[in-house]
């Protein structure tokens, strides 16, 4: 339903985040290493989401780039891992690290991350290897529209934004980064570029 949330970041806590967009400040659940990774407060961030929704409640969660995510999701298909189970895993261990471990069939190094016994380790390897959901730059859309329109949330007319997503494109040496770098070094550019700061900001 939400792909992503892009604002200003107005605080940052124990696995707790909010954004301020628009009109309106949304807080988010988020795994550590995601506050890690994310700006510290007053700067602007596009934050990925998945709305969790139960009969007593509804959270929405928030994730650093769309790999953690995946691996939020993937961890929920295993048998008694929910929600709140996966994000204290994610606060542990990136996708790389998860990934290599389960493909080694490693259970010491899986039952170190928080939250997972040597059981549940077991049932991870059963459930997930060679199945975890692959991440790329163009899922769903491309990342030049994915800016886009995240620039036109935030208040810039769909036109202004679309030129300034060109110009920072053509300011960066896409050589020198790719994937979840060359994204946000995107947008940081583009939001600079839309503002009137110019490119070589």
């Amino acid at each position: 339903m939400f792909n992503s949330v892009t604002g200003e970041i107005t605080f940052k806590g124990e696995e707790r985040l909010c954004v301020q967009t628009g009109g309106v400040e949304w807080e988010l659940v988020v795994s550590r290493k995601a506050l890690d990774r994310l700006p510290p407060v007053g700067q602007i961030a596009r934050i990925y989401t998945h709305l969790v929704h139960r009969d007593d409640a509804m959270r929405l969660y928030g994730f650093s780039d769309p790999a953690e995510r995946a691996l939020f999701l993937d961890l929920q298909k295993v048998d008694g891992v929910g929600p709140r189970g996966a994000l204290k895993m994610l606060s542990g261990v990136d996708r790389e690290q998860f990934s290599r471990a389960l493909e080694q069939d490693d259970l010491d190094a899986l039952s170190s991350v928080p939250g997972v016994g040597r059981k549940t380790a077991q049932k991870i390897i059963l459930t997930l290897k060679g199945k975890l959901t692959p991440t790329t730059e163009t899922q769903g859309r491309s990342t030049e529209n994915d800016i886009t329109t995240a620039l036109v949330g935030m208040g810039f007319d769909r036109k202004s934004a679309k030129e300034a997503v060109l110009q920072a494109l053509k300011s960066i040496d896409s050589r020198q980064m790719k994937g979840e770098e060359l994204e946000r070094e995107l947008f940081k550019r583009a939001v600079a570029i839309a503002g009137g700061e110019g490119a070589g900001s």
